[in-house]
């Protein structure tokens, strides 16, 4: 057979090897561009998060500052804070760890503040007194999620808060401010009606872009609008302004442990929870206490809060970031960067949204919140053994009532929790066979 015979030919008449190409060193430049060329997904990825994290809801954050009586200054300082230490926050974690650990400020507590806001007004409260005495509450609501990072204990008794009552309290947190964008298509339709179209429209096709469009309609609607364009305030350079903050025990309670639990319940969990499906173990307490502490030091400044992301951080750890698991952090990393950049224009921001109808910027924050108030009555009403628990926590919280001081928030949650043991109690102590 011809294979038999080509395998007995002398070596010395073996035919000769063809001499091997010398190897070219690899030109470094062109490694470079190929790996950089490979990010580029990633790198599109992190702009992505920071840009649909910071203009979905940055209106919601100067809209709960003003609520308890920040001024224009006071309320570009506290976006300009959040958005640099949850920028550097997010590139710290990210590289020390080599995950895609997103940061974000608390949205749902800026939404928490505009309820709280309108609470005190009612009751007589509130400007500036009002405004540093929130101050204390983001410190004090800072200083216990560094007792939580600290605490196995303390990080299992808030898991343990039934699922459908946190959820009620945040929807009940939420849903006065989504009413506003109905509110403002009736009372301002020549601004509201063409944003909320957008926002529509959008949100068939290009979702996670739906309310950025949706605010830039707006803004270019009071542009035109000659009755009240024109009457930006206030400087456009970013700046820091410190406020002593004040701790008073009703604010503390209204405030700070409803600030803490709705923070810890909407965000960390649920970042923690997102991170968890994309085959991460992030560093649960170093992080909690990381941004506890951060918290904490941006309050003087108008900080609200920082902690895990939660809807961003899928952008950022999904396989749409990179193929490679371990490259997904490059997209958070970058995701920080332009956060803190986006900081830069915060007075800018400010002073467009100081310039607009508070109605509107309300209703447009309304629409940012749609969504996550879906979720939580989805969560709040599915299970029929909590229903009546959370519709009452629900109802609670979305009143809006202020009793010795003290807040909605914190009212909702205890009768919620209320109905629940009492309903409990009710079943255990029913006699067997009946």
């Amino acid at each position: 057979m011809v294979v038999e015979r080509s395998a007995r030919i002398p070596a010395a008449q073996a035919v000769p090897a063809v001499p091997a190409v010398p190897a070219v060193p690899a030109d470094p430049d062109v490694q470079g561009h190929r790996r950089l060329t490979g990010l580029g997904p990633t790198f599109g990825a992190g702009i992505v998060t920071a840009l649909v994290g910071f203009t979905s809801s940055f209106a919601v954050v100067i809209a709960g500052l003003r609520a308890v009586g920040a001024t224009e200054r006071q309320a570009a300082s506290g976006l300009l804070i959040l958005s640099v230490l949850m920028g550097v926050a997010g590139i710290v974690f990210s590289v020390r760890h080599r995950m895609p650990i997103s940061i974000a400020w608390s949205t749902p507590g800026a939404a928490l503040l505009v309820s709280v806001g309108a609470g005190r007004a009612h009751a007589g409260h509130g400007g500036a007194g009002g405004y540093r005495e929130a101050l204390g509450a983001f410190a004090v609501a800072g200083l216990l999620t560094v007792v939580t990072g600290f605490s196995r204990s303390l990080t299992s008794w808030i898991a343990r808060i039934p699922a459908p009552i946190s959820a009620a309290m945040l929807a009940g947190v939420i849903a006065p401010i989504c009413l506003e964008s109905a509110q403002a298509s009736v009372r301002l339709p020549r601004l509201a009606l063409p944003a909320v179209a957008v926002w529509v429209v959008l949100g068939r096709f290009a979702k996670r872009w739906a309310v950025p469009a949706s605010l830039a309609t707006a803004f270019a609607g009071l542009a035109l609008d000659p009755a009240t364009g024109g009457h930006l305030t206030g400087g456009l350079l970013p700046t820091l302004t410190a406020t002593t903050p004040r701790l008073d025990i009703g604010t503390l309670i209204s405030l700070a442990l409803p600030l803490y639990l709705v923070t810890m319940a909407s965000q960390n969990l649920a970042g923690i929870a997102v991170m968890r499906g994309h085959g991460y173990e992030p560093p649960i307490r170093e992080v909690l206490m990381g941004t506890g502490a951060a918290t904490t030091l941006g309050a003087p400044f108008g900080g609200i809060a920082i902690n895990f992301a939660a809807i961003t951080a899928a952008l950022a750890a999904s396989p749409d970031a990179h193929r490679d698991p371990n490259r997904r952090w490059i997209a958070a990393t970058t995701a920080g960067a332009l956060y803190v950049l986006l900081g830069l224009g915060a007075a800018a921001a400010t002073a467009l949204l100081i310039a607009a109808p508070p109605l509107l910027i309300e209703g447009v924050a309304g629409l940012a919140l749609l969504p996550a108030l879906a979720g939580a009555l989805t969560t709040a009403l599915n299970d029929p053994r909590y229903r009546e628990a959370a519709t009452a926590a629900f109802v609670t919280t979305a009143s809006g009532i202020t009793v010795a001081g003290v807040g909605a928030a914190f009212w909702g949650l205890a009768v919620g929790l209320g109905l629940l043991g009492v309903a409990r109690f009710r079943a255990t102590a029913k006699p067997a066979g009946t």
